[in-house]
């Protein structure tokens, strides 16, 4: 008979792509896996897996049965969670997922007012990029992930977190006035740097610089913002800067930061969990001890009780 057992073992599998690898994985031996890996095809009666020399490849019908079994274990989690967290807030293990461009900025400045709020609390931290992100998170290997919104998946539920205003970060020079407002208009003329495809605050920036997008734009493609900061202020470019992650970032004199005129562009940065998840209650209580942090610091938190919010 089919058993949950058996799914985790296909699961380690399509994961690794190997048997030696998968078994070390769910701390069994290579024959106990393959053996129930072989009784899982029995029971279904379908082909899951090619076995080939030092690797495995999955079926078409292996890929489907992969992404079912992963949606019922996801469940079963979420079952478990239910359970060991009613009535008792972030208490115990929590898998939080968060962005490249968000994290460094944001979890120092929370992560301590956490832990002394919820002491049983035993958080997991995983920095990736959003579609990975999202991905893992409809699996079941996340519980909650913070990314830039908007995200529209149907299984999963969305709750703003805060508002990050976009900066213009340019190389400094004696006549320079920080204090003037600038738009889109006064970057065309000058080369936007970026990060690498994939990531979302590269997206964000080519949004809101549609203007420029025909123009020039620098080739180069950034791995992290420390990267980009160095290029300004060496001379090479501008390029858009969250508001968050400026005390970090801008540690050189030969880096100046303008604001924009209003409308300011900005991302709304939210929290992201499954519909199916019933830990709605620690999210929220996340959220809130998330807000009240940001607030202490500036940041724009928005008002989820106003009306429209």
């Amino acid at each position: 008979m089919l058993s949950l057992r058996q799914l985790r073992y296909l699961d380690a599998l399509a994961t690794h792509r190997h048997f030696r690898r998968a078994a070390e994985a769910v701390s069994v031996s290579q024959p106990a896996l393959s053996m129930q890996i072989r009784d899982l095809e029995l029971e279904l009666g379908l082909a899951l897996v090619e076995r080939r020399s030092g690797a495995v490849r999955l079926t078409a019908d292996g890929e489907e049965v992969v992404r079912r079994a992963r949606r019922i274990l996801s469940d079963v989690r979420d079952l478990a969670d239910y359970a060991r967290h009613r009535g008792r807030p972030l208490s115990g293990p929590l898998r939080l997922g968060i962005i490249p461009s968000i994290a460094p900025y944001l979890l120092p400045r929370v992560l301590s007012v956490l832990q002394a709020s919820h002491p049983d609390l035993q958080l997991t931290l995983r920095e990736t990029l959003t579609d990975q992100l999202l991905a893992e998170l409809s699996d079941g290997d996340l519980d909650v992930v913070i990314v830039a919104l908007p995200v529209s998946q149907p299984d999963l539920v969305v709750m703003p977190l805060f508002q990050d205003r976009f900066l213009l970060a340019v190389h400094n020079r004696p006549d320079l006035d920080e204090r003037l407002r600038v738009s889109v208009d006064d970057i065309r003329q000058q080369d936007l740097l970026l990060l690498e495809e994939g990531h979302c605050l590269r997206d964000q920036a080519l949004n809101y610089c549609q203007a420029v997008v025909g123009g020039r734009r620098s080739a180069f493609g950034a791995t992290s913002l420390a990267t980009v900061m160095q290029m300004v202020a060496a001379g090479y470019g501008v390029t858009l800067l969250p508001e968050i992650c400026a005390d970090v970032e801008v540690r050189d004199d030969r880096v100046a930061l303008l604001r924009f005129a209003d409308p300011q562009p900005a991302r709304m940065v939210g929290l992201v969990w499954r519909k199916s998840s019933p830990r709605r209650q620690d999210f929220e209580t996340l959220r809130q001890t998330f807000a009240e942090t940001l607030s202490d610091l500036g940041v724009a938190v928005p008002d989820l009780d106003a009306p429209g919010a």
